[in-house]
């Protein structure tokens, strides 16, 4: 049985469609399913880039795109009331949950469906209490060993070569985003493309295809 590990976070609508969409993509198959969440600024920051939702017109299409997307799969999605938001306390309940910091589906929909079902506002403390009180933790979610295991995931995250989400990590192997999972699929089942002598290589090879893009360091 294959071990997926599903790094998330709250604050995309990528990443709650692909949690709704996973059992249905991978149905069939013998899996399991770590989730992992991770802050998704962190990752942006450290790869030097801007998040979706600060280019405008870029973000416009991502909004439109996802209530598309949701329409498509039957998944109920309203936007939060606003977004971006920041979603460290939501990533550090779901953490406290367990003692591993390695929430499990439930608590994971709980928390997607807090922020993207109903159109309130996600970081709202007395949502926020409420949604704690449900779950009810074993540790506070403002401690410091519940921050210490997401920097952990998150610098896990970065170590694997995860750079957004929704990441999905098996065999060392990242696929990332909604539209990879008929890919992880097929790496799952055993495709040729993945199983003959050359997959590794193949794999690896696109890391040394010659960039004409100018080093930030030149």
């Amino acid at each position: 049985m294959k071990q997926i590990t599903f790094y998330l976070d709250f604050i995309s609508p990528y990443a709650y469609l692909a949690f709704e969409e996973l059992p249905v993509a991978l149905m069939g198959l013998s899996y399991s399913v770590r989730y992992k969440p991770v802050f998704l600024g962190g990752l942006l920051k450290h790869n030097a880039v801007l998040g979706p939702a600060e280019v405008p017109p870029k973000r416009n299409w991502i909004y439109r795109h996802v209530q598309w997307l949701a329409q498509r799969q039957g998944v109920e999605l309203a936007f939060p009331a606003m977004h971006p938001f920041n979603p460290l306390g939501l990533l550090r309940l779901a953490i406290a949950t367990q003692a591993q910091g390695l929430p499990n589906r439930y608590v994971c929909e709980t928390l997607f469906k807090h922020v993207w079902t109903g159109g309130a506002d996600a970081a709202d403390a007395a949502r926020l209490q409420a949604v704690t009180a449900q779950l009810a933790p074993g540790r506070e979610p403002g401690d410091d060993s519940v921050k210490a295991q997401l920097k952990a995931h998150s610098d896990e995250a970065i170590a694997q070569g995860v750079f957004g989400v929704p990441s999905f990590e098996v065999d060392g192997k990242v696929f990332w985003g909604l539209d990879a999972l008929p890919m992880l699929r097929a790496y799952l089942e055993g495709d040729a493309w993945f199983a003959d002598n050359d997959a590794d290589k193949r794999w690896n090879a696109v890391q040394a295809i010659p960039s004409g893009i100018p080093s930030r360091t030149a």
